[in-house]
C-alpha cells in the first residue's frame, strides 16, 4: 500500500486528515485543485537520512533535488533541517536566495548552463557547480578568470549504469545527454582541465543513475565505478577527492503493485561500498553527498479535486471527471505513473465502485488515475491522489488557460497557505495586446 493509504488519518466524521488538518475543511477554506502537505513527513525521512550516516560515522551531506517541488516555504523548511539543497535552474537558484537559504549550501546542476545562470551563480558565492560538458567548463574557467573568483567544483560522469527505470528518467548511461563519458576518458580529460584551471577547486565527482530506482544493485554498481574513478584519478593526477556525489533517484510506493525499498537501505548500500573500497585501496574515504528529492516530498503530499461529471460506458468503462488533471499531474501523460485515489469524505464508505479519473484538460490523454476502487462517487465529492508531493507542482502548466494550484502546509492540526492559487489576471499579465 502506498505511504498515504498505510499512514492515512480520518476523522469521525470519514474525512482524511493531512498533517491532522480535515481535507473537506481544505478544500473549503483554499478550493481545489490544491496540493496539501504534511511537513512532517518531510522533517521525519530527512531525519531518517541522517541517521543513517551517522550510524556509520563516515561524512556526508544531504542535498535536496530542488526540481521536485521548490517554493519560498520549501526552502525554508529545508534550511530549519539543516541540509544542502541542490538547483537546476537561474529560477530555482533565485527562489532560494529569496527564501534566505545559505548559498554556500546550494549546488548548481545542468546539461546547458547559460552565461547569464553561471554568472548570477558566481555573483551568490554559490556553494559548488557540477560541470556538465567541456562547453561549460571552458565557460566557467574563462568567467572565473576574468573575475578573479574561485569558486569550488565538482564533474557530473556518466558512469554506464543503467537504472531498471523509464527511460526518460535513466540518466547514468553512455548515450545520455548528461555529464562527461567514464568509458571513453572525458571525465579524465576534464579533470586535467580543472586542475590547470587558477580559479577552478574541483572537490570530486557526481553521478546520477535515474530516478524511482526499486534495487540497490544500480546505486552499488556505480559507487564501485566512482570509488575507482577516484582511486584511478588519485595514481594517475596525484589528484585525491574529498567529496563522492551520488546523486539520487530513490523509488518511493506509489501504489499497491510497487514494493521499494526504504530509502536508507539504498544510503547504506552506497556506504557499505564506499568504505570497503576506500579501506582495500588505502584511499581516503570521501565525503558522500545524495541528493533526494522525491523520496523527501514524495509522499508528503496529496492532490485535492473536487468530483464533477461521470460518464458510464456498458460492459467497457465508467468515467468520473474532477477540476484538475494534466495541468497540474503530467506525470500520468508524460511517464504513464500509477497512482492510488481515495474520496476523501468518504472515507469509511465502502470502496466498491470501479471508476477511471479523468481530467478536465482538452486532451485524451489527460486521465490521472485508471480501474480505481472508490466509494460511490457523486458531483461535489472530494477525491484525494496520493503521493503527489514530487514533480506534481513543480512541472505544472496554464495549459487551456487554467490557472496552477495552491499549495498549502499542514501540521500538528494547522495549515498554512504557501502558494497562492493563480488567478484568471495571472493568465494574462504576461501577455501584450497588438498596437
Amino acid at each position: 500500500m502506498s505511504t498515504q493509504i498505510s499512514e492515512r488519518q480520518v476523522n469521525e466524521a470519514g474525512h482524511l486528515l493531512v498533517g491532522g488538518v480535515d481535507t473537506t475543511q481544505l478544500a473549503k477554506e483554499y478550493g481545489t485543485p490544491l496540493f496539501a502537505y504534511d511537513t512532517s513527513i518531510i522533517r521525519r525521512q530527512i531525519t531518517h537520512f541522517k541517521a543513517i550516516f551517522e550510524k556509520a560515522n563516515v561524512k556526508y551531506q544531504i542535498s535536496y533535488a530542488s526540481k521536485a517541488f521548490a517554493t519560498l516555504a520549501m526552502y525554508q523548511l529545508i534550511n530549519k533541517e539543516n541540509i544542502h539543497c541542490d538547483v537546476v535552474s537561474e529560477g530555482e537558484l533565485y527562489t532560494a536566495k529569496q527564501a534566505g537559504f545559505p548559498m554556500n549550501k546550494v549546488s548548481f546542476h545542468g546539461n546547458n548552463k547559460s552565461i547569464s545562470e553561471l554568472t548570477f551563480a558566481l555573483d551568490q558565492n554559490i556553494g559548488c557547480i557540477i560541470i556538465d560538458n567541456f562547453y561549460e567548463l571552458s565557460l566557467l574557467d574563462q568567467l572565473t578568470q576574468d573575475r578573479k573568483q574561485k569558486v569550488d567544483v565538482m564533474i557530473r560522469v556518466t558512469p554506464g549504469i543503467s537504472a531498471h527505470t523509464h527511460e526518460y528518467i535513466s540518466t547514468g548511461q553512455e548515450d545520455s545527454k548528461f555529464g562527461f563519458d567514464l568509458n571513453s576518458g572525458q571525465a579524465d580529460q576534464a579533470l586535467e582541465q580543472i586542475l590547470a584551471a587558477p580559479y577552478l577547486n574541483m572537490l570530486g565527482a557526481h553521478c546520477h543513475i535515474g530516478s524511482q530506482i526499486f534495487a540497490t544493485a544500480g546505486f552499488v554498481g556505480a559507487a564501485d565505478k566512482m570509488m575507482h574513478l577516484l582511486i584511478d584519478w588519485q595514481a594517475k593526477f596525484n589528484f585525491t577527492a574529498s567529496v563522492l556525489n551520488l546523486g539520487g533517484g530513490f523509488g518511493i510506493q506509489y501504489t499497491d503493485d510497487e514494493n521499494p525499498l526504504a530509502p536508507e537501505t539504498f544510503i547504506s548500500a552506497i556506504i557499505e561500498e564506499v568504505k570497503q573500497l576506500s579501506s582495500k585501496n588505502n584511499f581516503p574515504c570521501p565525503e558522500i553527498w545524495i541528493e533526494p528529492g522525491r523520496s523527501i516530498v514524495g509522499s508528503a503530499a496529496i492532490s485535492l479535486y473536487t468530483v464533477g461529471s461521470s460518464k458510464s460506458i456498458p460492459n467497457i468503462r465508467d468515467y468520473i471527471a474532477v477540476d484538475g488533471g494534466m495541468g497540474d499531474n503530467i506525470r500520468p501523460a508524460l511517464y504513464e505513473a500509477k497512482y492510488e485515489t481515495v474520496l476523501a469524505n468518504k472515507m469509511n464508505e465502502p470502496a466498491n465502485s470501479k471508476v477511471s479519473v479523468a481530467g478536465k484538460y482538452c486532451e485524451s490523454g489527460d486521465m490521472l488515475a485508471w480501474d480505481q476502487m472508490l466509494a460511490k462517487p457523486t458531483a461535489g465529492d472530494l477525491l484525494a491522489v496520493l503521493d503527489t508531493g514530487a514533480y506534481g507542482y513543480s512541472m505544472a502548466s496554464n495549459y487551456n488557460r487554467n490557472p496552477r494550484p495552491a499549495v498549502v502546509f499542514c501540521e500538528d492540526g494547522k495549515s498554512q497557505l504557501v502558494v497562492k492559487r493563480e488567478s484568471l489576471a495571472d493568465i494574462v499579465k504576461l501577455d501584450i495586446t497588438l498596437n
